[in-house]
């Protein structure tokens, strides 16, 4: 590792810890956050709603504020930090980046599943044609041989992404599997690769140290581990990490320190931690993002969360699919009270 190596970083907390905070962002907490992260000088910063451009919905969770106003806020406040937002095609459309473009937002990140990149041709090239930096997002990465990866990645590289990311959106992959992974994309494709981690299994951390030592030059953070099941990577440690490796980040750590215990903090529902169902996330490979959705549908059928975040697992749900849920938490109930009648 040189000296002169540079990473840039993205923070999360403001999309994918919307998850954390059941989507009630305030602009008033948009302000502030995204006002420490300008200061302390965070390159990009991700702003809608967890789901991403449109994602308030029943299905997902209804935002307690238009995610429009929160990404104005966000960019009202920040003259060195750029916004970005996420958009997964079939959620969010052409139509709302047109939108988050005209607010002043510099990068959109386009999700899909890692089998199903041909869906976000038309997103990114939109994309492209407003000027905006763009970003194929490639989620639960783990569920994908690698050779089904690096396909996946070629296609959003040829549709015109500037930067193509490994998402380990269950946090279920382990270090030498993404340094297989993006060691596999180093080799193949010619554009920037990204990686964003959860912490499900306590690896968010090391998988992005993996990351960057297999050639990752983008990667996410969150400021205190904000972010759907156990979070992500922890933006202020990554951060010192990262100085004491000799990477540079240009983030000024006293200043994110302050901002993750000062502002952060005082907002979180509970500190983010690994509990048995965000642990269960990382051991089953389901999306971080299901961890609400499952607790409440484990309450409504006096059933265990965990039986049901196994069993989505074992059915290989995917995001989106949110709908299945309630399905089989139903089915573990109804199979319960067959077993308890016989």
């Amino acid at each position: 590792m040189g000296n002169k190596r540079e990473i840039i970083l993205t923070e999360v907390a403001l999309r994918d810890g919307s998850h954390a905070v059941a989507h009630q962002y305030t602009v008033e907490q948009i302000l502030n956050i995204a006002k420490g992260l300008n200061e302390a000088k965070v390159p990009y910063i991700e702003v809608t709603h967890g789901d991403g451009l449109a994602g308030s919905s029943l299905q997902y969770g209804f935002s307690r504020t238009n995610e429009l106003e929160l990404i104005e806020a966000a960019v009202a406040v920040c003259d060195t930090s750029k916004i970005a937002v996420l958009l997964l095609p079939g959620i969010g459309t052409v139509k709302e980046l047109k939108q988050a473009a005209k607010l002043g937002v510099k990068m959109a990140r386009v999700a899909t599943h890692v089998t199903e990149a041909d869906v976000s041709a038309q997103h990114i090239a939109a994309a492209k044609d407003l000027g905006l930096e763009t970003v194929g997002f490639l989620m639960m990465s783990h569920m994908a041989p690698i050779a089904k990866l690096v396909e996946q990645a070629k296609l959003m590289e040829s549709y015109g992404a500037d930067i193509v990311y490994m998402v380990d959106s269950a946090g279920a992959l382990l270090p030498h599997q993404v340094t297989e992974r993006i060691k596999a994309l180093r080799e193949h494709i010619g554009v920037e690769i990204g990686f964003h981690g959860h912490n499900n299994l306590s690896l968010a951390m090391g998988n992005t140290i993996a990351s960057i030592e297999a050639g990752a030059t983008r990667v996410d953070g969150s400021i205190r581990c904000l972010g759907a099941g156990a979070g992500n990577t922890q933006t202020e440690v990554l951060v010192a990490v990262l100085d004491r490796m000799g990477i540079q980040t240009g983030v000024d750590l006293y200043k994110i320190m302050d901002l993750a215990e000062n502002i952060v903090a005082p907002i979180l529902p509970k500190p983010q931690e690994i509990t048995k169902d965000s642990l269960v996330l990382g051991y089953a490979g389901v999306y971080s993002s299901f961890l609400l959705h499952a607790q409440r549908a484990a309450k409504k059928y006096e059933i265990d969360s965990r039986d049901i975040l196994i069993e989505l697992g074992r059915c290989n749900v995917v995001g989106g699919q949110e709908d299945m849920i309630v399905d089989v938490a139903a089915e573990i109930a109804q199979k319960r009270t067959a077993s308890i009648t016989y």
